[in-house]
């Protein structure tokens, strides 16, 4: 028994000592090494950012990206060509909204464009600006379809903002129809010379 105790003692002993350090060596990686972990973690993931900036430089500078670059910046203008009307293109979108009426026989045909107010569009574009065109005209239902579906399938595109049908009070089929329209343009470009 007395060897028991003696072991018990020791052991109580061993014990208070190791949490007497074990307090103090927390409180020393809890001021020390800690803030380095998190340092460490913000520079690892700073080097994995300029590895991939490095990689993105490497691969720009490689003939075969900037000739594949080149060829998608020119589809894009390309395709912006068939949403966009050059500036001096565009007095000839209301002489072909003229045709597509004349084609389709609608009576009483009127177009007139709109000013452009400051506040009407939504966004402030540097190298666009939105003309509004107001139409009116009479016609039958079918008229106005397939004036409608001509318009949609117009090559610069035009928007129709809204349309307003008023039925015909003589009780015939020809209808009051408003449009108001919209169309993309490119700014002049001004030089600086």
């Amino acid at each position: 028994m007395p060897l028991m105790k003696t072991h018990k003692k020791h052991f109580t002993t061993v014990a208070l000592i190791w949490a007497g350090s074990l307090i103090p060596f927390f409180f020393a990686y809890m001021i020390a090494l800690a803030p380095q972990q998190k340092s460490k973690k913000q520079v690892r993931w700073q080097l994995a950012e300029t590895k991939q900036m490095y990689d993105f430089a490497i691969r720009a500078s490689q003939e075969e990206t900037k000739i594949k670059s080149n060829e998608e910046i020119e589809n894009l203008r390309s395709k912006l060509k068939d949403f966009v009307v050059d500036f001096e293109d565009s007095a000839n979108l209301i002489f072909d909204i003229s045709q597509i009426a004349n084609e389709k026989k609608v009576d009483s045909f009127s177009i007139k464009g709109q000013e452009a107010h400051r506040g009407s569009t939504v966004l402030d574009l540097k190298h666009l600006q939105e003309n509004r065109i107001d139409i009116n005209f009479t016609g039958a239902f079918n008229q106005f379809a397939t004036f409608l579906n001509s318009l949609e399938r117009h090559q610069p595109v035009i928007f129709v903002d809204n349309f307003k049908i008023t039925r015909s009070a003589r009780g015939d089929s020809s209808h009051k129809v408003n449009m108001k329209l919209a169309a993309f343009v490119r700014k002049r470009q001004v030089s600086n010379d």
